[in-house]
């Protein structure tokens, strides 16, 4: 029977009620990104609040899956940040509770948002992104709303030939509505046929039906053009009016209405799973088709026969076809006929190219509409399987951050998800243009945050130090082989004061030491490649030379002299294995031996950090002397 505990219970709450804040977060920015690239087919069209009420919900439908990854990340980073924080996450584990099981009900929950992320891409999604783009497509054929701007033309109305109307203000009084030196251009019968009105004021209202403009119009004139378009005498005839109030309609339909989106069906992102893959087998049998009708006709028009068949093929194989010398036909030509067939030839090379690069950009437009269905089906995967993967990044993260709230979370969030997007989308449009592979463009971003999840979640599991700048400078250390220098400090409280005669003996038994190490090891020469990469050995000498170093600046930093200290500060810090094979596995350092160009790198480097050595072991011998001069002063 499945027990639901106290813990559980906890961790649920907390995440649920940042999720739910982070989603809105999310999907209100996205929101805002598609509404800043739509704005201009929505400004100035006098929209009621019901159609922008439609907007804001079919696109929140529409982006909820793609904030619906980010949301996740943002919710488990801050969730777990905060159990560091208030150090309830240490409480856990003191516990006896490992990470894991704290992380085990949220990712029953975060498998269950991934299946509804999947449900929205597959089933609402699609018909709603349909419905969001009629609503916008119906934005765009919508009239403007009215708002004659003042000293400058205004133009009203489309007709077959362009712009029906152009008005011209001087001047506007907002608070009567009265328009002052008013011009109208009408060119709904044609440019020839323009009449223009000219009044000293008027007013412009809108009918009761919102599909016509009555213009008000007092103490002007008004000209029209008696031509005809047949017409073909030089003086043009013109008719002149005078009037003291004129009222007038001009054809202008305020009203938004929905457009017929049936032909937006076609787009890929607007189908579903079963859709999509219907319609791949449909469009790859289409365009099957129509490759092998472009071939038989390339056969027609090259051989002028019709398209081999395999029997033809093996039977023209068995027959002996007298091949022509052209070289000797061409001579016996006369010169016009050469350049006939010369030119009647490069007219067919031509004609069939072109008609051949026709042909191609058929068969592109089909393959990158095939390819853009299969990106589609393969994203619907992709950004659900995201929602897991971030959960697993985010998680692990706010455990070793421990930071919560909106500071530090929300900067580490958008730095991966803009990652992610960055590479999301560069794989997608490889994808869709066939650079890459469909497979590898749509699952190039999963193959990225992938590993990272599982890095980090194995990290938080182990208490590792992931951001800890220490480990890592240590790591750059060893693999450049840079060391610490020594900073010996003059102590204020000193329990026992270092034993100078016995140290003095010690100097000396350390200065052969590392005279008779080099004397036989012979450091700066040389090394026999073979044998550094035939053993595995290690410098066990120099291991306790170094011990013994390392145990007498230890007992040499008690001293109260500060020019003991500051000699002592001069020992160089020994790297016992950097002279020797690079590896402990005696096999590896064969096979790295055996690859000369990796082997000549670990070679030189061997060579280096054996000069080095041999350096340091001088260094040694001159600064013990130093200390010996030192302490024969002080004794």
């Amino acid at each position: 029977m499945l027990r639901i505990k106290k813990l559980d219970i906890f961790v649920i709450k907390s995440f649920i009620l940042l999720f739910i804040g982070t989603t809105f977060i999310c999907l209100f920015i996205f929101m805002m990104q598609f509404l800043w690239r739509r704005v201009d087919d929505m400004v100035g069209k006098g929209l009621d609040l019901i159609v922008l009420a439609k907007f804001f919900y079919y696109s929140a439908l529409a982006l909820w899956p793609t904030s619906a990854p980010l949301a996740v990340l943002l919710a488990s980073l801050m969730t777990f940040g905060n159990f560091g924080e208030r150090f309830e996450l240490i409480a856990m584990k003191a516990a006896g509770i490992p990470l894991t099981k704290v992380m085990r009900p949220l990712i029953i929950f975060t498998v269950f948002v991934a299946g509804l992320s999947f449900y929205f891409q597959n089933v609402t999604g699609p018909n709603a992104q349909l419905k969001l783009y009629t609503l916008i497509y119906s934005m765009t054929q919508a009239s403007p709303e009215l708002d004659i701007p003042e000293s400058s033309f205004y133009q009203l109305g489309e007709g077959n030939e362009g712009v029906k109307y152009n008005l011209y203000v001087r001047k506007k009084d907002k608070k009567t509505g009265m328009l002052y030196n008013v011009m109208i251009y009408n060119f709904s019968d044609g440019f020839e046929n323009a009449h223009i009105i000219v009044a000293d004021s008027g007013k412009m209202e809108t009918t009761a039906d919102k599909k016509h403009l009555y213009l008000h119009l007092y103490d002007g004139e008004q000209f029209e053009n008696l031509r005809q378009q047949n017409t073909g005498s030089q003086n043009v005839p013109y008719r002149r009016e005078s009037f003291v109030s004129k009222h007038t309609l001009i054809d202008f339909d305020s009203n938004f209405s929905m457009q017929d989106g049936s032909f937006l069906t076609v787009n890929p992102e607007f189908k579903g799973m079963n859709k999509l893959r219907e319609d791949i087998d449909s469009l790859d049998v289409r365009y099957d088709s129509i490759g092998r009708g472009y071939y038989d006709d390339a056969m027609k028009r090259s051989y002028n026969s019709t398209p081999l068949t395999r029997f033809d093929s093996i039977q023209i194989e068995k027959t002996r076809i007298t091949r022509l010398d052209m070289d000797s036909l061409l001579a016996v030509s006369s010169r016009n006929t050469v350049e006939e067939a010369y030119g009647e030839a490069k007219r067919k090379v031509e004609m069939t190219a072109s008609d051949l690069s026709i042909k191609s950009l058929t068969m592109n437009d089909g393959n990158k509409l095939i390819r853009r269905h299969w990106v589609e089906m393969n994203k619907k995967f992709t950004l659900s399987l995201a929602c897991i993967i971030f959960f697993f990044i985010g998680a692990p993260l706010g455990a070793i951050i421990r930071k919560g709230g909106l500071g530090m979370p929300v900067v580490v969030s958008i730095i991966i998800f803009l990652i992610y997007y960055i590479i999301n989308s560069m794989g997608e449009r490889a994808a869709k243009n066939g650079t890459w592979e469909i497979w590898f463009g749509t699952w190039i971003s999963t193959f990225v945050t992938l590993p990272l999840g599982i890095f980090f979640t194995y990290k938080a599991t182990r208490d590792s130090a992931v951001f800890n700048a220490d480990v890592y400078m240590e790591i750059i250390r060893k693999m450049f082989g840079i060391r610490t220098q020594r900073h010996l400090f003059k102590k204020e409280v000193i329990i026992e004061d270092p034993d100078y005669a016995r140290i003095d003996k010690d100097l000396d038994a350390l200065c052969q030491e590392c005279e008779d190490y080099m004397r036989t090891h012979r450091l700066d020469r040389l090394p026999n490649y073979v044998r550094i990469f035939t053993n595995n050995e290690k410098d066990s000498h120099i291991r306790e030379l170094s011990d013994k170093l390392e145990s007498l600046v230890e007992e040499l930093g008690n001293s109260k002299d500060y020019r003991v200290l500051q000699i002592t500060n001069t020992y160089p810090v020994l790297l016992t294995n950097a002279h020797k094979s690079p590896f402990s596995n005696r096999w590896l350092n064969m096979l790295v031996g055996i690859a000369v160009p990796v082997g000549l790198f670990f070679y030189l480097r061997i060579w280096r950090f054996g000069l080095r050595l041999h350096k340091d072991l001088q260094q040694i011998v001159t600064t013990s002397r130093n200390l010996q001069q030192r302490i024969k002063e002080l004794t």
